[in-house]
């Protein structure tokens, strides 16, 4: 039997299996990759039952989303990707300021024997450490620094409109290129999360603005930021997980082994079958972490360390707590921070 395989070349399916690919399923691209997925993989006439069924209901549901959202769009009614707001999803699903406030707060007093009072979170967004940061103490202090004034309204409308009053006076919120932008006093803290960095595509644009912030931060100050890698990060791949009333979709669109340059898409699916397709785009190059050492290092600060994710020696897993490393695990994908100190 003669269907398409995901990328829409024809492959033929064995005569014995053809019955469970009948009404639809040489039309339909997606399930026909189903059916090869859970077919010919099956070891068993049962397995190959359990897996038509499963496609079934696969294409069930993505024929009936699909049908809904035409229905919706027919009616001139909006669908759940029309309601949602982007940054509200994005705060959901990537960030977790809570965790990233005890990390920063924790290590810096470890470091330093003293607790951190004055925070720069650089490429900010919606601000949402910069609220996170002056709600734990009423002597906290925070500017965050972002080139894109849309969303720094956005911030200014959600996050610090519901701060308590008078915190909500100790942010300020700066439409500046991180690169040049300074502070009337120094900050003990600065921050570089979510990866933004890695705009700078060069040695010298990134080196430079690891020299920027080694300026701004007081004289025991300490700069921190995350990284990703391992051997899955090179692949044009995407990634699902599945949250409360939305999934969330990170893609490798593209990637230049030569240049080190990476595409990146994030996008959104909903229950109704809508899709808010590449809600943020990044187009970045994906520096090493002995790349990211070696600048920290020539901008001038005087240590750098990689903080790797401690492993549950039963399970396997990640424990959600990062002590200083010199060696990692070759792992498909890795998140770790880089602690910087002048």
């Amino acid at each position: 039997m003669q269907c398409f395989d995901e990328h829409g070349k024809i492959v033929i399916l064995p005569v014995k299996y053809s019955m469970y690919v009948a009404a639809g399923a040489v039309c339909l691209r997606f399930m026909a990759y189903c059916c090869m997925h859970y077919i010919l993989c099956a070891k068993s006439d049962t397995e190959v039952s359990a897996g038509v069924d499963r496609v079934i209901i696969i294409q069930q549901e993505a024929v009936m989303n699909q049908k809904n959202v035409k229905e919706c769009r027919r009616k001139g009614k909006q669908t759940m990707a029309d309601l949602a707001d982007r940054h509200v999803l994005y705060e959901k699903s990537v960030q977790c300021v809570a965790s990233e406030y005890k990390f920063v707060s924790k290590t810096f007093r470890k470091l330093r024997k003293r607790k951190a009072r004055h925070l720069r979170e650089d490429f900010c967004g919606t601000a949402g450490m910069c609220c996170e940061w002056v709600k734990r103490k009423p002597d906290h202090t925070a500017v965050g620094v972002d080139i894109d004034g849309d969303v720094l309204d956005w911030g200014r409308e959600h996050n610090l409109s519901r701060l308590k009053p008078g915190a909500h006076l100790r942010v300020s919120l700066l439409q500046e290129d991180v690169c040049k932008v300074t502070t009337p006093e120094p900050v003990d803290v600065v921050l570089a999360m979510n990866f933004s960095y890695q705009i700078f595509k060069t040695r010298e644009q990134l080196g430079g603005y690891f020299r920027q912030v080694l300026k701004g931060l007081a004289d025991d100050g300490v700069l921190f930021m995350d990284a990703f890698g391992g051997y899955e990060s090179f692949k044009e791949i995407k990634e699902k997980r599945k949250l409360k009333g939305f999934k969330y979709i990170w893609e490798h669109a593209k990637y230049n082994p030569i240049s080190g340059e990476i595409l990146c898409h994030i996008h959104f699916s909903f229950p109704d079958g809508s899709k808010m397709k590449k809600a943020f785009t990044y187009d970045w190059r994906l520096w090493t972490l002995p790349e990211l050492q070696e600048l920290l290092t020539e901008a001038g600060f005087s240590r750098v360390q990689v903080y790797w994710e401690q492993t549950d020696d039963e399970t396997g897993e990640g424990t959600g707590k990062y002590k200083p490393a010199t060696v990692g695990e070759a792992d498909p994908g890795w998140v770790c921070f880089l602690v910087a100190e002048k």
